[in-house]
C-alpha cells in the first residue's frame, strides 16, 4: 500500500496515525480546545493519536478515552477498553456527566461493502456518539467533533446535530484523502 505524505509525516514524527493532523487542523480553526485544564472525552480512541495530541497541547486537561480496540497507554490519559454502549457503567466517566468541555470521536464501524448497510451502520453509530456527547458535555461553552462520511444520511445526521447544538459546521481537513468520503462535523454550545 502506498503511504501518502501525511502518513509519511506522521511516521517521521513518531505519531500513532495520520488522523492527528485532521484533528489538529479542526482544533486550530474552531478553537474548541480551551486554555487551561479541561475535561476531554475521546470516543473511538484507538490507536490513540487524538488523545496523544490533546495531551501534548493541553497537558493540564483530564483526558478519558474509550474504544473496543486495544490502545497502548498514554501518560495522562485514562483509557477504557469498552463499548460506547456501556459508557454509563464506567464510573470514572459517568461521575463527570455534564462536565466535559470537549468530546471528540474518530469512531467508525467495520464496513461490509454493502452501501445501504454501511450507511445505516455509520448513521446509527454517529447517533449513539451524538447522544453520548450531549449527555456528557457541560452546558454552555463546550464542543463536539465527530467523524462521519458523505453519504445519503449525512444531511439527516447534521439536522440531528443542529437540534443539539447552537452552531454546527462541516470540515474536510487537508489530511483527509481526497477520495475518502470522511468528513467531520463540529458542534458548539449544546442546547
Amino acid at each position: 500500500m502506498h503511504a501518502d505524505s501525511w502518513a509519511i509525516k506522521a511516521k517521521q514524527l513518531g505519531l500513532r496515525s495520520r488522523a492527528v493532523f485532521k484533528l489538529e487542523e479542526i482544533l486550530k480553526k474552531t478553537k474548541a480546545l480551551k486554555k487551561g485544564p479541561s475535561h476531554i472525552l475521546d470516543i473511538g480512541s484507538a490507536p490513540g493519536g487524538w488523545s496523544e495530541l490533546i495531551r501534548s497541547v493541553s497537558p493540564l486537561s483530564q483526558i478519558f478515552a474509550i474504544d473496543l480496540l486495544e490502545m497502548d497507554l498514554i501518560e495522562g490519559v485514562t483509557f477504557f477498553q469498552e463499548d460506547i454502549i456501556n459508557i454509563d457503567q464506567i464510573e470514572e466517566i459517568s461521575l463527570l456527566k455534564n462536565k466535559f468541555d470537549l468530546v471528540i470521536s474518530d469512531l467508525a464501524p467495520n464496513l461490509t461493502g454493502i452501501r445501504t448497510v454501511d450507511e445505516e451502520n455509520i448513521f446509527d453509530l454517529n447517533i449513539l456518539t451524538l447522544e453520548t456527547a450531549t449527555n456528557y458535555l457541560k452546558q454552555g461553552n463546550s464542543s463536539f467533533i465527530i467523524k462521519t462520511f458523505q453519504n445519503s444520511l449525512l444531511k439527516k445526521l447534521r439536522l440531528e446535530m443542529e437540534k443539539s447544538f447552537q452552531l454546527v459546521q462541516t470540515y474536510k481537513p487537508a489530511a483527509s484523502k481526497s477520495k475518502s468520503g470522511e468528513i467531520y462535523l463540529y458542534g458548539v454550545n449544546p442546547l
